[in-house]
Formats: C-alpha cells, sequence, structure tokens
C-alpha cells in the first residue's frame, strides 16, 4: 500500500550540526571529520571510524552511547535502533513527528556519511563464502537509504570523493547544505546501494549457480566521461562492475589519450580475441578494426606475428587496435608505431618498449597485468528496447571440441593446425563470418554479411588486395584454409571458398543440406571437419 505524503516543503537550506559517521574506506576521513568539527558539527561514530577519529584527537560520541545498547553480534548489530534511525528519518516540519522526536529523546542528524563494506573487493579477490557473506554490509545500506530518502533534511555522503565538495558547499552556505545539493547526494547514494546490492545478488547467482534469477541486476561504477559515444551526437560514459577478468577495464593506460567510446569497444574485442593463443606455445598478434579482426597471425616473436597479421589487409589495419598475447617488446614496438594504431594492449611491456611508444604522444598503451581465460564463465548483456538479452559467454574452445572428419580426404596435420586457428578467430568475427588462414596467419576475412556466400567472396577479395599491395603473384588464399561460424546452408558459399584457394573446410555442420555440402566438398578434393559447435556474433 502506496504511502500519502503530507506535501511538506523542504527547507533550501539545513544547518549541519550532528554527523553520523561510519566507514569502511577511511581515505580522507581526519581531515574531513576535522573540518566538519571547525563548522561546530558534532560527530557520532561507530567502532574501527569512532576510534580512528578518537586517536586522531578529534571529540567523538559513540553510537552505542547515542543508544543506550551496545554493540553486539560481532558488530552486526550497532545502528539498527530507532534512536539512529528516527533521528535520520524525522520530517522535521511534521509536528506528529517532533512530538515522537520529544516523547522518546531522538535527536536529528544532519549529515550522514557512509561507506559500506567491502564486499565487491573481497568478491573479486575470490574470497571464501563465509568472508564474502560476512562484508554483506546491512546496517550502512539502510543508514544510506533512510538519510537518501530523507534528503529533505539529512546529506547523504557515500564516497570519499565527495568530501571536498561538502566542505565547499558548507563554506559557500555557511555551514549549511542546499536542497539542490542534498537532492545529488540522495540520488548518488541509491545508485550506490543499488550497485552493491546488484553484485551481492550476482554473487549469489554465480556462486549457486541460478542460471536465470527471476530478478536480474547489473550495476557499475563511472570510470569515465567521454567526449561522446559512437558517434559525435550521443553522450557516453565507461562504468566497471568489479568483475577481475583482465582487459581493457582493469588494464593500466601508461601513456596516449583518454579512450574513446570505439577505443574501449575495440580494445576488448581485441584482446579477447588474442588470449585464445597459449603465449606459452606461441607469439600471437591480433589488430582489430571496428571490432573485427582485419589481420591475427602467430610467429616465432611477436615481430614476426605482427608483420604476418599486418600483411592480411595493411589498408584497415591503420587507425587499428593492436593486441599481443606476450609481453611487448622493443622489435614489435618498433614496427607497430610506423603506422598510425589508436591502442595497444599487451599483458605488459619492457622499458624500451615503452619508450619507443612514447614518442607517439597520442598512441595509448595499456598493460592489462595477464590474459583473460577464453574458457573462463561469465555474462554479456546487451540492451534491447524494455529489456537487456542476458546470455553466458561463448568460452568454447575448438582445442576441447571432438572434430569430425566428413569428408573422403582427411586434412593433413598443416591444415588442421590452420584449420584449429581459423576456427578460434571466427569465433571473434561479426556473423556471418569467413576466415580464410594460411602458415598461422589469416589471409582473408569476410565480416558481418547477410549472406555466408557473400562473407566468402569478400573475403578472398580482400586477399587478392593485399596479394597486389604486396606485390605477390597470387592471393595468398591459394592454398589456404577456411572457417565458417556457422554451417553452409548451401554449397555455394564453400564452393567460393574452393574458387578462392581454400583447401580445406572446418564448420559446426548441421544444415538440412550436409550432405550436399560434403559431396560438392568430396568432388573439389577437399578436406572438411565438423565441429558441432557455432560461433554467431551479432
Amino acid at each position: 500500500m502506496a504511502v500519502v505524503s503530507k506535501n511538506i516543503p523542504a527547507p533550501d537550506l539545513v544547518s549541519i550540526s550532528r554527523a553520523l559517521i561510519s566507514v569502511s574506506d577511511k581515505t580522507g576521513l581526519i581531515d574531513f571529520v576535522r573540518a566538519l568539527t571547525k563548522h561546530g558539527v558534532e560527530i557520532v561514530s561507530t567502532g574501527g571510524t569512532r576510534k580512528a577519529i578518537a586517536e586522531a584527537g578529534i571529540a567523538v560520541t559513540d553510537v552505542s552511547e547515542v543508544t543506550g545498547f551496545p554493540e553486539i553480534m560481532d558488530g552486526r548489530v550497532k545502528t539498527l535502533h530507532p534512536l539512529v534511525h528516527g533521528g535520520l528519518l524525522a520530517v522535521r516540519g511534521d509536528q506528529d513527528h517532533q512530538q515522537a522526536m520529544r516523547d522518546h529523546g531522538i535527536r536529528p542528524f544532519d549529515l550522514v556519511v557512509i561507506n559500506l563494506y567491502p564486499f565487491e573487493d573481497v568478491r573479486r579477490a575470490g574470497g571464501d563464502y563465509a568472508a564474502t557473506v560476512e562484508n554483506i554490509d546491512i546496517g550502512g545500506p539502510a543508514m544510506v537509504r533512510a538519510s537518501a530518502k530523507n534528503h529533505a533534511y539529512v546529506g547523504v555522503v557515500t564516497d570519499p570523493a565527495d568530501y571536498p565538495l561538502v566542505l565547499e558547499a558548507l563554506e559557500e552556505n555557511t555551514g549549511s547544505l542546499s536542497y539542490q545539493f542534498r537532492q545529488k547526494l540522495a540520488a548518488k547514494a541509491f545508485a550506490r546501494t543499488a550497485a552493491y546490492d546488484a553484485a551481492i545478488s550476482g554473487w549469489f547467482a554465480e556462486t549457486l549457480a541460478i542460471e536465470h534469477p527471476v530478478w536480474r541486476a547489473f550495476g557499475g561504477r563511472l570510470e569515465q566521461v567521454m567526449r561522446y559515444g559512437e558517434n559525435p551526437h550521443q553522450d557516453a560514459a565507461f562504468y566497471v562492475n568489479g568483475d577481475p577478468r583482465p582487459g581493457v577495464a582493469t588494464a593500466r593506460q601508461l601513456q596516449g589519450k583518454q579512450l574513446s567510446y570505439n577505443n574501449i569497444n575495440d580494445t576488448d574485442a581485441a584482446y579477447e580475441l588474442v588470449s585464445e593463443f597459449d603465449p606459452a606455445r606461441t607469439a600471437a598478434v591480433a589488430i582489430i578494426k571496428h571490432a573485427n579482426p582485419c589481420g591475427v597471425a602467430e610467429g616465432a616473436t611477436l615481430k614476426d606475428a605482427y608483420l604476418k597479421a599486418l600483411a592480411c589487409d595493411p589498408v584497415s589495419a591503420f587507425g587499428g587496435i593492436v593486441a599481443l598475447n606476450r609481453t611487448l617488446d622493443a622489435e614489435a614496438a618498433e614496427e607497430i608505431v610506423k603506422i598510425f594504431t589508436e591502442v595497444i594492449i599487451a599483458p605488459d611491456a619492457t622499458d624500451e618498449a615503452v619508450a619507443i611508444v612514447a614518442a607517439k604522444k597520442n598512441l595509448r598503451l595499456l598493460i592489462a597485468g595477464s590474459l583473460p581465460d577464453p574458457r573462463a564463465a561469465g555474462l554479456t548483456v546487451k540492451s534491447v528496447s524494455g529489456g537487456l538479452l542476458v546470455q553466458s559467454r561463448d568460452n568454447g574452445a575448438v582445442d576441447d571440441l571432438d572434430l569430425k572428419v566428413v569428408t573422403k580426404r582427411a586434412p593433413t596435420d598443416r591444415e588442421l593446425a590452420d584449420l584449429k586457428f581459423a576456427f578460434r578467430i571466427a569465433k571473434h568475427v561479426k556473423s556471418n563470418a569467413i576466415v580464410y588462414v594460411r602458415d598461422g596467419a589469416t589471409v582473408g576475412i569476410g565480416a558481418g554479411q547477410m549472406s555466408r556466400v557473400d562473407s566468402s567472396r569478400i573475403a578472398a577479395r580482400k586477399a587478392a588486395d593485399a596479394a597486389e599491395a604486396a606485390g605477390l603473384k597470387e592471393p595468398m588464399t591459394i592454398g589456404s584454409v577456411v572457417a565458417s561460424d556457422a554451417f553452409f546452408p548451401f554449397a555455394d558459399g564453400l564452393l567460393s571458398a574452393v574458387e578462392a584457394g581454400a583447401t580445406a573446410v572446418i564448420q559446426p555442420g548441421g544444415s538440412m543440406r550436409d550432405d550436399e555440402v560434403i559431396a560438392a566438398a568430396d568432388e573439389a578434393g577437399i578436406a572438411m571437419v565438423f565441429t558441432g559447435m557455432r560461433h554467431f556474433r551479432h
């Protein structure tokens, strides 16, 4: 049943005379509290926060002195008390509320400073079940929400970064906070508790293997406000959600301009792709443009892999994103900076490589620390009108699949190695995807077409263009293998690949016309294997 408002107008200015402070993150706490006391603010606090304030020589009242009740149950119960929440929730312009305060000896709080138990940090660090549960804050969110609801009379601060803003507002208003300022603090407070609860509910769903919770919440903290989104007329911002998966959200940016919306999207795509290649086995480089690879290769060194990847489509590589699966070294860095590149991302970089990249002031260099696990579980989310599409991450790996040879001719060892390479790449190409590979490098990529045969033809044409630019007599698709992210519904797509010079094919299979496609492959004398796994990417 809805509560009927009495429509009591909120005062513009509320004088701050009494503050309740209980923080887990004590960054800037003492300087902030000391500044509050200079405005004559009485400080009430709890537990470790009270101890820190007292040890700094600042007068502070323990909340147990207010409630007349000690902290119990290892501190789980200390602020959940009418003498606390009454002081937070009282409508001061309401005569009934005022009478209740007088009757029960409740004093109001004008300012509440709370940041919550570090649940997200404990979850990120992989704490055990009991430790993670114990870091679910109860009293903190209750006080935050109570104060934010009653922002007509109470200012609530949930972020140490806002301490200077609060002190500035108090200076401007002679010890008071304006209604507009209190509103903004309340909005941020509710967003904070929403993100906090989203992290908790998400952890429970993950831990208990609840695939499709009835209620699904997602939250994040603002990391960056961008100049614009995909296009200049679109607003954009970047939020991080505490997921420890290595990548663009967790990487350190050593240099270069601020990342744009498109940079972040493309860099994520690049690093996820290059993580498919075990750095203990081979060096690998992926060059990405508009979230699609324009060249991927493996080699004995990063330099070798980069040059092979670049050769696939040197025109599209201009202004692209380069991802590496090993520590960026000087040799690779010298090659990469020869053309305009937006971003380089790698697990690490040598000092020499950093110095080389530093000569290109606008080139962003990101150090991710490690590679994401391509087999790890996780979620992807996409917004649609009125809802969210949520699915598990595509963590299928070709090396884990039982490949089935369906043609009369089986692939050679070299072909099989290239087929697996090609299927790894197809997983990261927008559908319909066709990927030609030869000797551990892409030589033609067709992406995002409505027809699979068109993707095949586009990939072959781009291979021909690259061969002409390199002065080669014939395209590298001659003697290549080809991967398709989904089955060939007709033989025409496969025959197009054969025309381009492919000698072996890897595809999921499962079409009603598989027999026709297999017969066409046999007639052409090529090998074909089925994976049984599709890699659509929309």
